[in-house]
């Protein structure tokens, strides 16, 4: 089983505590780090939340949320042995082709440890903030994301779409990593599609066992409806309800298919938060093997 620190640059926004974040969760037997993607965070939303029952994100206006690519490039300094993820990159809010070269510069500063966790937004004001539209952006995340592996397959690319148009041209550098994976996000039948469609792993924002057991199994059957081998498709998994009791809580998700847990930073803020991050890897990341 393999452990990542989700949303890591949540609890760690400053140099000295970006540093000390990444050295714990090296320490602890964490296999990823994590950072998740807000531009802004608007003063009104009515736009629902998709992991709570009332709708309302759980975060506050003046929640610290870095970008994740520049943070993510000061932890592959920090963490050389851990891989580099976001959890979840709005791909359908940025521009492909300078996504396209963010990347792959990470991959290459960073040795071929990058991941690709995206998603295609849930907050319509932001978008709208953006200047970028709502409607259509899940083909546009999709188009976009075969745009950029378009670029990062070799020099003289072209691409003609609906929302990316353009003649042969040449992105260098290229990732070291020939297909920098990618994670699709969501709970809905249109991200399950899409994870059959163009993943290499699956990222359920659900944290009960039941509702996320259920997603696993339309996961498979969607896969194998589709002709594709549900094992190429790896499952993460939010660790919530389950750090009341963490040991089983790893048993349970490995009983239901998960490949990698996915340990939000949250449970480690506060004046001992890495006290007890580093109490976890010893209690349960080794003990998990």
């Amino acid at each position: 089983m393999k452990f990542g620190l989700a949303f890591a640059s949540s609890i760690a926004q400053e140099h000295e505590d970006s540093l000390e974040v990444c050295r714990r969760a090296d320490a602890a037997g964490f296999e990823s780090l994590w950072g998740g993607e807000h531009v802004i965070m608007p003063t009104s939303i009515e736009s629902p939340y998709p992991y709570t029952p009332d709708g309302k994100i759980p975060a506050e206006p003046e929640t610290p949320i870095p970008d994740p690519l520049i943070w993510l490039a000061f932890a592959a300094a920090a963490a050389p042995g851990l891989r580099l993820g976001t959890c979840i990159l709005i791909v359908p809010q940025r521009n492909p082709l300078i996504l396209a070269k963010e990347l792959a510069t990470l991959d290459r500063l960073s040795g071929g440890r990058v991941e690709l966790g995206l998603g295609v937004g849930w907050m319509k004001e932001e978008f709208d903030a953006l200047g970028v539209p709502w409607a259509r952006r899940g083909a546009r995340n999709d188009e976009y994301v075969e745009a950029m592996r378009a670029l990062w397959a070799g020099p003289h690319a072209e691409f003609h779409g609906d929302f990316v148009d353009f003649a042969p041209a040449t992105c260098s550098p290229r990732p070291i990593q020939k297909r920098i994976p990618v994670l699709v996000g969501g709970d809905s039948e249109a991200a399950i599609s899409r994870a059959v469609r163009m993943a290499d792993g699956y990222f359920p924002g659900e944290g009960d066992i039941d509702r996320l057991t259920g997603l696993i199994e339309r996961l498979r059957v969607a896969s194998e409806k589709a002709g594709r081998d549900p094992a190429e498709i790896e499952v993460n998994a939010m660790f919530g309800a389950q750090m009341a009791d963490p040991v089983a809580g790893v048993e349970q998700l490995r009983d239901a298919g998960v490949g990698r847990v996915m340990v939000p930073a949250f449970f480690f803020a506060g004046p001992d938060g890495l006290d007890r991050l580093s109490a976890f890897g010893d209690d349960v990341i080794a003990t998990a093997d």
